[in-house]
Parts: C-alpha cells; structure tokens; sequence
C-alpha cells in the first residue's frame, strides 16, 4: 500500500454495502506508499523506535501561534462575502480565496477553495459552524460531508452548521493530478519488495515518474499544500462563516490539520475534537516505522478472529495466517494472478487489498472472501479491494487523493529516505516491527526522496497554550494511526484531553459506540470535555 486514506470500497455487488459501512471512516497519511503513521505492535500501539509512553520525540520543536491580530496584507481575504448558492440535493455550496502563498498575499497568485455546508436544521438554538476533514491528507472534506452530514447526531444537527472544505490541491479546491489512468495502474502495480538490482531500479523510475507528474501538472502549487498553509486557508474560512471560534472535528490526518491550527491560533479553538491523532513530533521514518506495526497489529487481530471462523481460508491461528499469507505474497511476487479486470493482481495490490480491509472489522468478510478466492487462483476481489484504496474507478481514472496525499506529506516532513541504500539499512528495523508489512512498507516510504519541492516542515510538537479544551480520541488497534500518538499529541496540548476507545480498526467517532459518541456529542452541544483519560470499550 502506498498511502493511507478516506476509502470509498467498490467491491463487486457488495459495493453499496460496504460504502455504507467505511463512510464514517477517514485515511491517514504519507507518500508514495506509505502513510505516514500507525499503531505498533503491542496493544498500546508501540514499536521499537516509537516513544513507549506515549511521549513527545525528545528534540522537536515548539510549533509556534501565528500574531494574533490579522495582517493588514491578509485583511482582504478575511473581508470576502461568501455566496451561498443550493448544490447536492440539500447542500449549499460556495468558493473563496486565499493567497498561494501567505509570504506574499495580494500579489495576484491566488487559490480558490471550495466548501459545502448543511445548514442547521430543526428549532435548536445554533451555536454557529462545525467544520469537518476526514483525513487523507487528499481526502475531499466535500464529498465526505455530503455523505456524513446526515448521521451526524440530530442535536448536533441542528445546533451547527456542517461545513467540509477542499484543501489546497484536494478534490474540487485546485485538484493536483500526476499520472494518467494507464501510468496509475502501472505505478500502483509496482513490485515493492524488489530483489535485485533491475526491480529496484524499476521502482525509483516509478516513483520519478509520479513526481515528474506532479511537478509538470501543477506547477508552483506543487509548493504550496503544506499542513500549515491548509490550517492558515481554515482560519480564512472561519472567519468568513462568522466564527469567533473554530468548532472542529478532524479524522486521522484530520488530526494533523486540526491539531495544527490549534497550534498557530490557540485563541480560536472552540469544540476541537481530533479523532484517529497524529503525532507532530515524530519524523518520516519513525511514523513509517510505526505505520507498519500498526498494520502489523490490525493483521493479528484479524487473523486471531478469522481463525474462530468457518470460512476462514488461511487457518486456525494467528500464526498459521501469517504463514499462508506470507506464502501468499511470495506467490504473487513470482506470478501475478489473473483477474476478471484483465489487469493482474500482484504482490504490491495485494498488499495494498489486505491493508485496506485492516482499516474497519466490517471489511473483514471481504478480505476473507477475497484471500478464498486468491488462494483458489483468482485475484479478482483482492484487486477490487486495491482499486477501492487507491480510489480507482470502474473506467479506470483516479481520484486526486493519492497525488494530493504524497504532494502534502513530502512537503509537511523531510523524506525519510534519500535513496535505495537508505532503504535497505532501514530493512532490519521494519522487518521486526512488523514481519508480514515491513519490507513492502520501507520500501513505500522511499518516494518523497525524489520530490521536486523541498519540504518546507519539520518534526514539532504541538502546545496550544491557552486554548479551550481539544479531545484528543485514540484507538487501541488502529491499524493506521498508533493509539501511542493519541497518547502523545494529548500530553502535548496544555489543554489536550485524552479519550480512549478500546477496540478495533480506524478512528472511533460515529462508529456505533455509545460511550464515544455521547462523550463527543455532549462536548459538542455545550458540555464538559471529557475526562482526561476516559476509556470506552467494544
């Protein structure tokens, strides 16, 4: 798997279904192939390299708030009317701009941003906007408000406007697009465990490639979608809607973006809720390295219960599956399997397949379905499951999460990896942290290290001093986000609060626990925060 992100599956006649079931889920991170984090492989979430207590990486420095008085040369951004115009059935859509960069506003180069809103509905009294992201980076706020807005607890419904807005480079706000369909099925079917110099050599011109894409496509934006100028273009938007204060939730990389405002504008957190957290403080390869025992960690927890299983096609232990997987793997490295796409299942989708269905237990009858059917000879669901995590469609074009996700990401940290060496030095540590994912998810991480754009963040950690109360939510077993990085951005914030779901799969808000969602709810609507260490279990 190459990046972790908001999922919208597509598989065979199931597709509604399991649309139904992942929309209330949202991705994470990274570049090239990887995301750039997740849960290790204890159940707290922590592997070797990561910080064991769920503390900040000794050395990262402060992210520092921005004046708090807006700039004369910013004023006229703050200044824009907003027009709300009727789009998708029962939504209200508008635009705004902000500048390219924000080193030099007014100077003509501007980005116009997309949003979308549901208005408050019902006779409660509205307590203003709540603006929602659910991850990616690249993943469309849009598109996920449209499909979320309506489950969203009929009291907090009616108290706040939903708003979800595009982030630069994302979705409708200056999409930023690489390859074409035929080149994006090539690169996502890139071997990614090479063993020997001509496959490695095949994997770097790939990942050129992508970032040749980007840089000849989009042009100066290419530099300009980082973390930081995506939380500036937030506090645009919330001063346009009339808020004092930002009222947000964020989901998995999400958390990055929320937790990040927070830290340039700690006087305008309002209801701040930061579901599936990222850790600032960590860089690239620590986040990988953790990443992959967080992948590591879900496998085991699938394996254990696919074990109690009738259809369960890889075996009666954790133990065995791994084998049968890894065997699996091995198979597919040697000779793709035939799909009813015509398009081959190799190792690298595969991969990529059973990583997608980590993110939630109610895609793991599709991931036994689909390593049935692949041990039987036929590559078809494993693929479906591929092309459902790289938002692939059905006429073979992709959505613009995967570009915008590595264009972020190789922005917002240093690449990890400066080269194939670099790679291979790293093996050892990844193939102990997680033996099934490891090598595959070393090798991800080495795409920013041909990025045309110097990346223009670093490792920090996140104080908000003097900010309302964040709820900072971790999950146990969250294959994609380490319930150590909850941990750690909660102890980090001055006003951080930690809520725990102890469970499966990625993020916990609005994902049928009672005990998460009153907690979050009634914060929301005026309450508490809740309990600093409050746990919620299955």
């Amino acid at each position: 798997m190459r990046v972790a992100r908001t999922r919208r599956p597509a598989v065979a006649a199931a597709a509604a279904v399991l649309a139904a079931a992942v929309s209330l889920l949202a991705g994470c991170t990274s570049g090239h192939p990887t995301p750039s984090g997740a849960a290790g492989s204890s159940t707290d979430g922590v592997v070797s390299g990561a910080p064991a207590s769920g503390a900040p990486t000794v050395g990262a420095t402060p992210l520092e708030p921005l004046p708090v008085e807006v700039p004369a040369a910013l004023a006229p951004y703050y200044a824009q009317q907003l027009s709300w115009k009727p789009c998708d059935s029962g939504f209200e859509c508008t635009t705004f701009k902000v500048p390219l960069d924000y080193a030099h506003p007014g100077d003509g180069h501007d980005v116009q941003l997309s949003a979308v809103r549901k208005p408050a509905g019902g006779t409660g009294h509205r307590i203003g906007s709540l603006l929602l992201n659910p991850g990616g980076p690249g993943g469309s706020a849009i598109d996920y408000t449209e499909r979320i807005a309506g489950r969203y607890d009929a009291g907090v419904r009616s108290s706040f406007d939903l708003v979800g807005f595009d982030p630069r480079g994302v979705g409708r706000s200056a999409p930023i697009t690489c390859l074409t369909g035929p080149r994006m099925d090539a690169y996502t079917a890139t071997d990614l465990t090479p063993d020997d110099p001509g496959e490695t050599a095949a994997l770097v011109a790939a990942d050129k490639e992508f970032a040749a894409g980007c840089r000849a496509q989009a042009g100066d934006l290419l530099g300009h979608v980082s973390t930081v100028e995506a939380a500036r273009d937030m506090d645009v938007l919330r001063g346009l809607v009339g808020d004092r204060k930002l009222n947000y939730v964020g989901k998995s990389y999400g958390t990055f973006l929320g937790a990040t405002y927070a830290g340039l504008f700690p006087g305008k957190v309002g209801k701040v809720v930061l579901d599936g957290a990222m850790d600032p403080s960590l860089d690239a390869a620590t986040g990988n390295l953790t990443q992959a025992g967080g992948f590591e960690t879900a496998w085991t927890a699938f394996a254990e219960d696919c074990a109690k299983r009738d259809d369960c096609p890889v075996g009666r232990s954790a133990e065995e599956a791994g084998k049968k997987l890894d065997a699996l793997f091995a198979q597919l490295d040697a000779n793709p399997l035939p799909t009813e796409q015509n398009r081959p299942l190799t190792e690298a989708q595969a991969l990529t397949g059973v990583a997608e269905a980590m993110y939630a237990e109610s895609l793991w009858p599709y991931l036994r379905e689909g390593l049935t059917t692949a041990l039987a000879g036929d590559g078809s669901a494993l693929l479906k499951l591929a092309d459902s995590y790289y938002g692939r469609g059905s006429d073979g074009s992709y959505e613009n999460l995967m570009y915008a996700n590595m264009a972020v990401n190789c922005l917002d940290l240093p690449a990890p990896f400066a080269d194939p060496a670099a790679v291979t030095a790293a093996l050892p540590a990844f193939e102990k942290a997680a033996p099934h994912f490891g090598r595959d998810m070393a090798w991800m991480a080495l795409g920013c290290g041909y990025w045309p754009d110097k990346a223009t963040g670093a490792p920090h950690t996140v104080r908000a001093a003097g900010s309302d109360p964040i709820v900072v939510v971790g999950t146990t077993r969250d294959p994609a986000t380490p319930y150590a990085w909850a941990k750690s951005l909660a102890g980090q914030l001055e006003a951080g609060r930690l809520l725990t779901y102890d469970g499966d799969g990625h993020t916990a808000y609005q994902r049928q626990n009672t005990c998460i969602d009153d907690a979050i709810n009634g914060y929301l609507l005026g309450g508490e925060a809740p309990a600093n260490g409050k746990v919620c279990k299955d």
